[in-house]
């Protein structure tokens, strides 16, 4: 990004890859796709390659894991 596209304040589009993502659209945030909540770009730490969508935590990307039936969900005993 250069010095003239600015972030502003929209929701940047980004494709989520293995271990990095790339940015398409400059924004300076996404929309967690289990909690709703807004995550910094530069605080994005998860997502999920296969469903490309951001988590605002480790326990959303989880819950979206279990959702999408990519785990095992495990009784409790």
């Amino acid at each position: 990004m250069n010095r003239f596209e600015g972030r502003g304040s929209r929701e940047a589009k980004i494709r989520y890859l293995d271990g990095d993502f790339q940015i398409l659209m400059p924004g300076s945030h996404v929309i967690c796709a289990m909690t709703g909540e807004t995550v910094p770009v530069d605080e994005l730490r998860y997502w999920s390659v296969a469903r490309q969508e951001p988590y605002a935590s480790a326990e959303a990307s989880l819950e979206a894991e279990k959702r999408a039936g990519a785990l095992p969900v495990q009784k409790r005993q």
